[in-house]
């Protein structure tokens, strides 16, 4: 039928040119950008899924940069660490000539002094110094603060990390349940062996301990309480200590070691012809033994077995890791409450976010501790007062002039043992948690990237496709819709 009011041909031409057109700028747009979906109508659900899957790399390359940002922390803290390391070992060294009285003037350790002193003022100074992009990393405000620790139960503390969830402190419960044990032995004779209290014989013990061993030798006629004189004199070279008690059902001599714990022996055997007959026994009529060990502290803290060391104890789970000296009377302990104590850990402490998500699972929290020189070192002397590093400043109890040698080395080496385990914690925080969290961020990053991609990113070999197909299209409905508007023109012809 021929038309001329309606051109039926031309609405069509028109309606598929308007499709070429769209799938051009379609095409153009997506080639212009790269990517497929550039609006939520080009595919909706495709959308939702990119938009979580980009939600999700921008969290994990912050959280790799958070991961290499604790790197530079760790590794800046423990190069600080590191000359505190070597200032304590050459105090260590001075500390040891200085002893040498024999061969060491006093002019000379005068001078050693004013070493001492010098290297310890720059380790205090290193602790006030030492910082980060302004966060301060050794002076102690990276330590955990705590509320109600009873120094009468633990002498000291030390946090290395706590995870407090959603709650602002966090309960720590510490009960003993197998109080510390002292090496003991009892030396006695079956055949005697004493007129009263004095040797029937010559006597000579081999005396051991976790320090060493030493034999001494006992004339006939020395009183028991003289021999301890002279076994307490050598203690310092065994690590035995020795006591004459006299009362019922338990008079002898008595050989205890100086410390607590399985580490902490004593070994007495007589020796020689004159040892005949004497014996050392576990208790006043107990069975014989000539080596005894200590009993390391057993304690329960917030309902985990912690492990014992002699009067310390330690702890490593996911909620909570520490050490604690406990106090003696604490330590051996059997019954409530003098067995239980209990304090709150506060605060405090660095928090690094090392997930992509801010939850407590994907933090992690590290106490730094202080390093400075009232800090260091805490040992006891015989009296069972601490001592710290600055002890052994000029003026102060341990100088090298006046002081205890032994307790001053035994200081330095309480604090080199302290700097050590900082240094080797922050060690194994870098390399493996750090490290290993990097690599597997990267790893996520890698995959999830590729799949949002697959996603979103335009395909240019399809969609170059597409464009010259809709190219094609374009031209071939223009020329359809030029000819079907000239169409209705053959009309007129009917007129003539």
């Amino acid at each position: 039928m021929a038309r001329i009011y309606t051109n039926i041909s031309s609405t069509i031409a028109q309606n598929n040119l308007r499709k070429s057109n769209a799938d051009l700028s379609v095409s153009l747009e997506r080639l212009s950008t790269g990517l497929r979906i550039n609006r939520g109508a080009d595919d909706p659900a495709g959308l939702i899924v990119s938009e979580r899957l980009r939600s999700e790399m921008k969290g994990l390359n912050q959280a790799i940069d958070n991961s290499e940002r604790a790197s530079s922390v760790i590794a800046t803290t423990e190069g600080y660490l590191a000359e505190v390391a070597d200032l304590l070992n050459s105090v260590k060294n001075l500390v040891v000539q200085a002893a040498n009285t024999g061969g060491v003037s006093k002019e000379e350790i005068e001078a050693n002094q004013l070493q001492v002193d010098s290297a310890i003022e720059s380790i205090t100074r290193i602790s006030s110094v030492a910082s980060f992009a302004g966060l301060d990393l050794l002076n102690g405000s990276l330590e955990y603060t705590t509320s109600g620790l009873d120094n009468t139960d633990i002498a000291f503390s030390r946090i290395d990390s706590a995870r407090f969830g959603t709650a602002t402190s966090l309960d720590v419960d510490v009960e003993v349940t197998t109080p510390a044990e002292k090496g003991l032995l009892w030396l006695s004779s079956d055949a005697g062996g004493f007129t009263g209290f004095a040797l029937d014989n010559e006597l000579t013990l081999e005396i051991a301990g976790k320090d060493g061993a030493q034999t001494l030798t006992f004339a006939a006629g020395t009183q028991q309480s003289a021999m301890v004189n002279a076994i307490n004199l050598i203690s310092d070279s065994t690590g035995v200590e020795a006591a004459f008690l006299n009362s019922a059902g338990s008079s002898g001599i008595q050989f205890r070691s100086e410390g607590y714990g399985t580490e902490s022996f004593v070994s007495v055997r007589p020796v020689g012809s004159g040892g005949s007959g004497f014996e050392a026994y576990t208790a006043p009529g107990g069975s014989a033994a000539q080596r005894d060990e200590g009993v390391d502290v057993k304690a329960i803290v917030n309902g985990a077995l912690a492990t014992g060391r002699g009067l310390s104890v330690s702890m490593n789970t996911p909620a909570l890791s520490m050490e604690l000296d406990l106090a003696e009377a604490f330590g051996i302990a059997t019954t409530p409450p003098a067995n239980q104590s209990n304090f709150q850990i506060t605060g405090g402490g660095a928090n690094f976010q090392l997930g992509p998500s801010v939850n407590s699972a994907q933090q992690i929290s590290l106490g730094i501790g202080s390093v400075a020189a009232s800090r260091l070192g805490g040992s006891l002397d015989d009296t069972g007062s601490r001592f710290f590093l600055n002890s052994l400043k000029s003026g102060q109890d341990n100088e090298l002039a006046t002081g205890d040698s032994a307790l001053a080395s035994d200081i330095l080496d309480k604090a080199i043992l302290e700097v050590s385990k900082m240094r080797g914690r922050l060690g194994a925080f870098e390399r493996n948690t750090i490290q290993t969290n990097v690599r597997s961020l990267q790893i996520g990053l890698e995959n999830i990237t590729a799949s949002e991609s697959k996603i979103r990113d335009a395909d240019f070999a399809a969609e170059t496709a597409n464009l010259t197909r809709a190219q094609i299209l374009n031209q071939a409905g223009t020329s359809v819709l030029a000819t079907a508007n000239s169409s209705a023109q053959n009309v007129l012809a009917l007129l003539q």
